[in-house]
């Protein structure tokens, strides 16, 4: 279930942040300083837009109400901070530390 709530959060933050055309459009959106390159720091900034958003109380913690469905295993910030850089890094195919438009645009590993 927790990682269906995670998997809810990252498709959230896609939609919700802004409608982009192409994986270069993406990249260019997450790209804050403008490198060509998306950086772990940058990833999750976008990423935890999401769960900004759906946390509601502003807790830090997503709990079953807040969570797609109404419910599942709460979720802290840091939890989720967690995820998305061991995400980052499974995403990152060349290991060198930044996410290309080739390596956003792969299907998740």
């Amino acid at each position: 279930m927790r990682r269906f709530s995670c998997l809810a959060l990252l498709l959230a933050a896609a939609g919700a942040q802004a409608q982009v055309a192409d994986t270069v459009s993406y990249l260019q959106r997450m790209d804050t300083d403008g490198d060509g390159r998306v950086s772990v720091e940058e990833y999750v900034q976008w990423m935890v837009y999401a769960f900004e958003r759906m946390d509601r109380n502003g807790d830090g913690v997503l709990g079953a109400d807040e969570l797609p469905g109404g419910k599942g295993t709460p979720i802290t910030r840091e939890q989720q901070r967690q995820t998305l850089i061991q995400r980052f890094h499974k995403q990152d195919a060349n290991g060198d530390g930044y996410l290309s438009a080739r390596e956003l645009a792969a299907p998740p590993r």
